[in-house]
């Protein structure tokens, strides 16, 4: 019997190390909670009570052919939709503009800090105290018209008024270019000085580093981030309710209107209207992570 056989048949057969037991998952419990208690199944519950009758809970579709029949109801997502894409483009036009200006603008640190403050504070500041306060400023009798009337100038005068839909994008505005600074500050920091001083030394003007390099990296992100202002606006609900009073046709409106259990409201239609509202957030959000996947190839 040689050495290495017998070394073989002594030695104790070495054991699998037993695999230990993983709690991280139990810190992503309360999400999943959250996700499904109010996210998942409220959203079941429209898609149930979409197609059921109110009365005899049978299965119909009269609210689905309601909603696709009636003006009105579709003129409500049409104005909806309006007011978010202006809000959409114009915070995140001016959003960009502002957070670049920041963060590649060459102003001190203190500046980047208190504008980042400001944002986040800015972008949860809606609901009826933005209503109150765009009312106290910029109403017949607010203080900036009593103020530019002073100046020999009322903006009532030339056709502007705060109960309108340019006046309501203005109020959505307020919270819409500071989420975008918040968003895209991470793509801005995610551009490289390399990339600038490559495109220098290859001969390349500022506006061609624009063109060719920087614009198409920052384009998915920019897309991205207002797509999610985009739907931000879209179901805004509070602000438009306390400043307007019901006068803009918005669909988040219309739904209040409908499941307020008034006479003239019909709870089937509003979960249809809301089934609908569902919809348009979930192609939102689907073209938002197509968006942040072609981002996250260079901003790694």
């Amino acid at each position: 019997m040689s050495v290495r056989t017998a070394s073989k048949r002594g030695a104790p057969l070495a054991r699998p190390a037993p695999q230990k037991i993983s709690w991280a998952w139990l810190g992503l419990t309360p999400f999943f909670a959250f996700t499904a208690l109010f996210l998942l199944y409220p959203a079941s519950i429209l898609g149930v009570r979409s197609f059921q009758d109110t009365k005899t809970h049978a299965f119909t579709i009269k609210y689905i052919a309601q909603l696709l029949q009636e003006p009105y109801l579709l003129g409500s997502y049409w104005i909806s939709i309006k007011i978010s894409v202006v809000t959409a483009l114009g915070g995140g036009l001016f959003g960009f503009l502002l957070a670049y200006s920041a963060i590649r603008g060459g102003l001190p640190g203190f500046m980047r800090s208190t504008l980042m403050t400001f944002c986040g504070v800015a972008s949860n500041f809606a609901g009826v105290p933005l209503a109150f306060a765009f009312i106290a400023l910029l109403s017949p009798s607010g203080e900036l018209t009593k103020l530019l009337v002073a100046f020999g100038f009322n903006p009532y005068h030339h056709g502007f008024t705060l109960y309108t839909f340019w006046g309501l994008s203005m109020v959505y505005m307020y919270f819409q270019f500071p989420l975008m600074v918040l968003i895209i500050s991470p793509a801005i920091d995610g551009l490289r000085r390399e990339w600038v001083e490559a495109a220098e030394n290859l001969g390349a003007s500022s506006f061609q580093y624009w063109r060719y390099v920087a614009f198409p990296i920052l384009l998915p992100a920019i897309l991205g981030a207002m797509i999610l202002l985009f739907g931000n606006s879209f179901g805004a609900f509070a602000t438009a309710q306390a400043l307007t009073g019901g006068q803009i046709n918005l669909v988040t409106i219309v739904i209040g209107s409908q499941l307020r259990g008034d006479v003239l409201g019909d709870p089937g239609l509003g979960y249809a209207l809301a089934l609908g509202m569902v919809i348009v957030m979930a192609l939102a959000i689907a073209a938002r992570t197509a968006l942040q996947r072609r981002t996250e190839r260079w901003l790694r």
